[in-house]
């Protein structure tokens, strides 16, 4: 009797020894299991991650390409991305200027200039910006020779006259495109009648913008009034 009084324990600690080894090993199995879990969702959200990244990124190239992006653009200048919107030309880009083949009417004002070179006077000549062979307006451009710049923009932006001055000398050089500007030394230029130092081919077009331009003509009058009939 004393004896089996005496086992009785030692096999209680046994069976303990063991339920405590069951649960040890179901700790760990939990463990290993939550971790791989853990590692399985990091792995997807890195590949989700990078997916969205890839897809973003195509996305933007493919609607800045086709100018879908800068077409909502409203304001800005013309050699900005911004301003780039040139998804419908039908001819060279210039300065991310257009040629379209319908006259734009979102954002339309006109300047006037007037070229003096060597004492003359030079006609400013009809048709800059306007290519006949592809049936199409860049959103700078002259229709007669009253010098009258036409502007006419599918969004408000902030045109300069080298803008102007690079249409009609890449695209429309043949239509008597002076040398001289060429250059911007040994020109005394005048904006709205007043004095204007600097590139002249920085000077904005705003509406009804004066301009005048001498080379070697001292004695060149300078615009300061203008009767734009309505424009």
């Amino acid at each position: 009797m004393d004896k089996t009084e005496v086992q009785q324990p030692v096999k209680q600690t046994k069976q303990g020894r063991r339920a405590e080894r069951r649960l040890e090993n179901q700790r760990r199995e939990q463990e290993r299991r939550r971790a791989a879990k853990q590692r399985r969702l990091l792995t997807i959200s890195g590949i989700v991650l990078v997916a969205v990244v890839v897809i973003g990124y195509g996305l933007f190239a493919i609607l800045n390409a086709n100018g879908v992006i800068n077409k909502n653009a409203s304001t800005g200048t013309a050699n900005s991305p911004s301003s780039a919107y040139t998804s419908d030309s039908v001819a060279p880009v210039v300065d991310n200027i257009a040629c379209e083949t319908n006259e734009q009417t979102i954002y339309h004002i006109h300047a006037h200039i007037s070229i003096y070179i060597n004492g003359q006077q030079q006609a400013l000549p009809a048709n800059i910006g306007i290519n006949d062979q592809k049936g199409c307006y860049y959103w700078l451009h002259t229709h007669d020779t009253t010098g009258v710049i036409h502007i006419e923009s599918p969004q408000q932006v902030t045109y300069t006259l080298g803008n102007f001055f690079h249409i009609w000398g890449q695209q429309f050089s043949q239509l008597q495109y002076p040398i001289e500007l060429d250059q911007t030394s040994d020109w005394q230029v005048y904006l709205n009648g007043k004095p204007y130092k600097g590139d002249f081919n920085k000077i904005p077009l705003n509406a009804h913008s004066l301009i005048t331009m001498a080379y070697n003509s001292p004695n060149a009058p300078i615009d300061t009034v203008y009767n734009w009939n309505g424009l």
